[in-house]
């Protein structure tokens, strides 16, 4: 019988995981649970997995080269997430270990959010409010309508091919750039950087953190972008310098901006940027819906099914290197 074990702490079990999919697990195997809520160290990771053919981990808890080379039994570390970083996915693939990730169930939760921080920003939802709320009246400002300005989209993936179609419905023109983009969408007009920051009345940030686009967002891109423009960063708080966003809003060439994400614990926001005048600040809760959750917790049973069945599931990282698996199968 197979033994799976699921990394979450047991606060957050139920939350992010749920009883439908520990019942479903529990068809497929022994599942091994944690018990106590204190961070899981490399050690008592590798002491749980003792004989786990699988381990369905959080987003917090690392895949390591001494987790993969003394389990010898392990055939896949199952992400329930798309972010990978705290895998050694090279190690991983020198011992065999199929390594997967969960799949993008959240973009229709975050393209909401990003057009939600949208109407905010320009309509200073906000601040009334923050002012009634504090029991005083509020006074009416002028706003700014969405449909007729131009909405630049840094990064054209899964989240930017829902978002897209939703501003253009609001009467938004798109812009997008991605040097990786062949074939741009109907409707988006693909461009160079330059001319998206000059152009872009709201800059929506939605590239991958790799080494390539580490503080892509400092004071030269900052500098670049239309004076009383937004900017909106729905993708990695890494991306960003903090100093120059923060400078860019102080000295007014930036109207305001919304994070979802930042350098904080586990990507939030930290608090010196969060509590500046004019950010809209959110701790990372773009794809915190129930069906974003269910999507991508359900993948993970499903890849263990396969994985079980002497099968590469979707969503495998390098199934090239999975040669534990390989070696179970019939």
């Amino acid at each position: 019988m197979a033994r799976i074990l699921i990394t979450y702490p047991p606060s957050e079990l139920h939350t992010w995981y749920g009883e439908n999919a520990l019942a479903q697990l529990a068809e497929l195997g022994e599942v091994i649970l944690r018990q106590q809520d204190d961070d899981l160290s490399e050690d008592q990771l590798i002491e749980l997995s003792a004989g786990c053919e699988l381990i369905i981990s959080d987003k917090p808890t690392a895949g390591t080269e001494r987790l993969f080379r003394e389990r010898p039994a392990l055939l896949a570390f199952i992400r329930c997430a798309m972010d990978t970083r705290s895998i050694d996915i090279e190690a991983a693939s020198r011992h065999g270990v199929l390594v997967t990730q969960a799949g993008p169930g959240f973009v229709h939760a975050v393209s909401e959010l990003i057009v939600a921080q949208m109407i905010n920003l320009t309509r200073g939802l906000p601040q009334y409010f923050r002012t009634y709320q504090d029991g005083q009246q509020a006074t009416p400002r002028m706003g700014r309508q969405l449909a007729g300005s131009t909405a630049g989209i840094i990064g054209f993936g899964a989240i930017a091919t829902t978002l897209a179609p939703v501003l253009r419905a609001l009467g938004i023109q798109v812009l997008v750039h991605d040097p990786y983009l062949t074939q741009p969408a109907d409707g988006v007009t693909a461009v160079d950087l330059a001319t998206l920051l000059r152009k872009a009345d709201h800059v929506i940030c939605l590239a991958r953190h790799s080494a390539e686009t580490e503080n892509m967002v400092d004071a030269r891109f900052l500098a670049q972008m239309k004076p009383g423009a937004f900017f909106i960063n729905a993708s990695r708080g890494a991306l960003v310098d903090e100093r120059a966003l923060a400078a860019a809003l102080t000295s007014g060439h930036l109207a305001g901006a919304a994070i979802d994400v930042g350098r904080g614990h586990d990507d939030q926001p930290t608090l010196d940027l969060a509590r500046q005048p004019g950010v809209l600040a959110t701790p990372h809760i773009g794809g915190m819906v129930p069906q974003a959750i269910s999507y991508q917790v359900d993948r993970t049973v499903e890849q263990a099914r396969s994985i079980l069945a002497g099968r590469v599931p979707e969503g495998a990282v390098n199934p090239e290197n999975a040669w534990r698996l390989a070696r179970q199968t019939p």
